[in-house]
């Protein structure tokens, strides 16, 4: 989440009277994240009780087309009783507007807290809620390409040079390698859901160890099930401090996830290089983000080399890991 696009307090006052919602009260941009505008909105209605939504402005990395997929995933999953927000939609019906030539949507705030230093029974219960996530997806009528596959982010890392993504570190240039050998890997014979494929620590919400909200779903897509795990494992296994493998935790999300949902044999072994592809995805997203990040947004660059690392520890302690 992020703000690239500032709105007035009319704008934001005339979008949401188009919602039985209330009254606007007030509206505070959200920096975290770095692909969307994002703000928490207050509303009170004529009983005089107050509300809060988040509202997206959706800015980057989004086709319009794949809206209605990513809003009709939120409903369905908050049907199935997943902890996700449902769409909050117009007066008209239409979970999203436009504004400005932008797509806008207001989303139910749930409670909760992303943890900044997750612990283990918080990472076995994100473990359970993503396996019971995959399990409610399965009658979802949607489809959608994964658009940071692979491939995608070889051609990312490509399309940035090595040039550039050297003036960002001299170092990740190196990335460009491995990021070829993964581009080649097949997961279509894998078992198949649809995919959260960003389940990082500040997209959950928690109270104490329970999962009250999983949130931004705008990289989803239909895909392996054993990725999405292995981007959770990837986001939760590290220390945000030191970035180093924090065993704990790791082994907390595979033994949450297999609670519910085993993993097959092909799964299995496949992990340790799907893992390796998943660190990569993330260079090539935050080497992207950092070289196109106006100076002025209210954004927190985030450092593709912290994933460069990652991806060496996998490549080291995969086969084990995994076993």
């Amino acid at each position: 989440m992020a703000v690239y696009t500032h709105l007035g307090a009319e704008e934001l006052a005339d979008l949401i009277a188009h919602y039985d919602v209330g009254t606007l009260v007030s509206a505070k941009g959200i920096a975290e994240g770095v692909s969307n505008s994002n703000w928490l909105i207050e509303t009170c209605g004529a009983d005089g009780n107050g509300a809060r939504y988040i509202l997206t402005m959706y800015e980057r990395r989004i086709e319009l087309a794949d809206l209605p997929y990513f809003l009709g995933l939120l409903d369905h999953l908050s049907a199935k009783d997943c902890p996700v927000p449902r769409t909050i939609h117009d007066r008209e019906g239409a979970a999203f507007r436009m504004l400005d030539g932008k797509a806008v949507a207001l989303i139910e705030f749930l409670p909760g807290i992303s943890p900044t230093r997750p612990e283990q029974p918080q990472a076995f219960a994100v473990g359970q809620t993503l396996a019971r996530m995959h399990a409610a997806s399965s009658d979802f009528p949607l489809n959608r390409v994964n658009t940071m596959g692979f491939a995608d982010n070889l051609a990312l890392l490509e399309k940035c040079g090595a040039d550039a993504l050297a003036s960002i570190h001299a170092d990740l240039p190196a990335i460009l390698g491995p990021a070829r050998e993964a581009a080649a890997m097949d997961l279509s014979d894998l078992p198949q859901a649809q995919i959260h494929a960003d389940l990082f620590p500040d997209n959950v919400l928690m109270l104490g160890n329970e999962v009250t909200g999983l949130i931004d779903f705008y990289f989803a897509c239909t895909g392996a099930m054993a990725l999405d795990l292995a981007v959770t494992h990837a986001a939760w296994g590290f220390d945000p401090a030191s970035n180093e493998y924090h065993a704990g935790c790791g082994a907390a999300i595979l033994r949450g996830y297999e609670s519910v949902r085993p993993l097959t044999s092909a799964e299995r072994a496949a992990m340790p290089a799907i893992a390796k592809g998943a660190a990569l995805r993330f260079v090539a997203s935050r080497a992207e983000d950092w070289l196109d990040t106006p100076d002025d947004a209210l954004v927190t660059r985030k450092d593709p080399m912290q994933f460069v690392s990652r991806w060496r520890f996998y490549d080291e302690q995969g086969a084990d890991l995994f076993a």
